[in-house]
């Protein structure tokens, strides 16, 4: 079953120091053997202006838990890893995570609307 590591950033001392340093962390992802997608978002600030909960994830994607577990003890992983420790200086969540299903339901309701007009 394809499985993700995902990283859930809290939110940095220096937000600014942060998003200057992240690139190189990205980099660093797609090196990573058997990485098969890297996803970066980053959340949205909330309205009243309080904390959120996180401040950016990074989401790596392997055919499946053998592949994602062989993967974190490369040297490729190691690199990664000590830059996200120097630099998530609020903190960092590391979870492996099985993924059930996706959906791009814009890419659907595209094909379901294409087959409609015909």
């Amino acid at each position: 079953m394809q499985t993700k590591i995902t990283l859930i950033y809290d939110n940095p001392v220096d937000a600014d120091a942060f998003e200057d340093a992240f690139p190189e962390q990205l980099a660093a992802a797609r090196t990573v053997p058997g990485v098969r997608n890297v996803e970066a978002s980053k959340v949205w600030p909330k309205e009243d202006g309080s904390p959120t909960p996180a401040h950016r994830l990074l989401d790596l994607y392997f055919d499946d838990y053998d592949a994602a577990s062989a993967a974190v003890q490369t040297d490729e992983a190691a690199r990664l890893f000590e830059s996200v420790s120097k630099r998530a200086t609020g903190g960092v969540r590391i979870v492996f995570a099985a993924v059930e299903g996706r959906s791009d339901l814009t890419q659907e309701a595209d094909l379901l609307a294409a087959g409609s007009a015909r």
